[in-house]
């Protein structure tokens, strides 16, 4: 009976989350599916699959990148998976970045502010400088997205990738 009650007690004193609403995003609709993702990292040419999907009753958009390329171990020579969600009280997406390269750090994690067929993720150091940005650019005529991402080093981006995802 002390069990029921301690129990009790601590299911009383958790806050009451209101869960959001799911994701509203036609810009993300347009990333859902699968896609081609092709272009350079520095000068090495890669292609890449990329498959977005929405998950958790339509909280985020995970998607799955996953090279061509193969290292010595004959694995993927890169591979992420990366939520992007919507943030209702700072009006702003954010994205977990989780890849090969491992250490979860705060620079996991990127925001974007909503702008038409654009977002550009701001990735920041331990310091709160800007450290990388990726935007994803669509083209509503094409249906393609560029994604852009570059190092920022002293408040200057430097291109790291350049890649353009088509439709599959």
């Amino acid at each position: 009976m002390k069990r029921l009650v301690f129990l009790a007690m601590m299911l009383a004193a958790l806050p009451v989350m209101a869960q959001q609403a799911p994701v509203n995003s036609p810009l993300l609709d347009h990333l859902a599916g699968k896609w081609l993702l092709q272009g350079t990292v520095g000068k090495q040419a890669v292609t890449h699959d990329f498959d977005a999907e929405w998950v958790l009753q339509h909280h985020y958009l995970r998607f799955r990148e996953v090279s061509r390329e193969k290292n010595d171990k004959g694995e993927p020579q890169y591979e992420a998976t990366v939520f992007i969600g919507w943030n209702e009280k700072t009006k702003q997406y954010a994205c977990a970045w989780l890849d090969v390269y491992g250490g979860a750090s705060p620079e996991s994690i990127g925001v974007a502010a909503p702008k038409d067929n654009n977002l550009t993720f701001v990735f920041k150091d331990e310091h709160g400088e800007t450290s990388f940005t990726n935007t994803f650019l669509y083209d509503p005529q094409s249906n393609t997205w560029e994604n852009r991402l570059d190092n920022v080093v002293k408040g200057e981006a430097k291109p790291f990738a350049r890649f353009k995802l088509t439709k599959q």
